[in-house]
């Protein structure tokens, strides 16, 4: 049907307790080249992407060294390719570029739904 799905997993790789509330930030999808793909909207929650699972919603946590995030994308495939993220655990944070293990087949003018963390089982 088309409606496709990736998760993001955020590890506490530092030595103190992190607190995870809300979205990560998806700064930009980018392409195999690492131009970013242009028309890319990225929204909080599933509500836009159709047919995509519902978001729990944000809710505060502690992540204790060595413990984990996870957190949703869904989108509707399209033509174009996204190799890499640019992301950040949360808004106002310092994003980093991840390399995808699998293509966004996302392309421009194209919604990218992210749910907030939830602890990872």
């Amino acid at each position: 049907m088309g409606l496709r799905a990736m998760t993001l997993t955020l590890t506490n790789c530092g030595k103190r307790p992190y607190v995870v509330d809300g979205y990560p930030e998806v700064v930009a999808v980018l392409g195999p080249e690492g131009a970013r793909v242009t028309g890319v909207r990225v929204v909080a929650g599933t509500d836009q992407v159709p047919m995509a699972p519902r978001d729990p919603g944000p809710k505060a946590f502690t992540l204790r060294p060595g413990e984990r995030a996870s957190a949703g994308l869904y989108w509707r495939m399209a033509a174009e390719e996204g190799s890499y993220l640019r992301v950040a655990p949360r808004t106002g944070q310092r994003a980093v570029t991840l390399p995808l293990p699998d293509p966004l087949d996302i392309g421009p003018r194209n919604t990218l739904g992210v749910t907030a963390w939830v602890p990872a089982i």
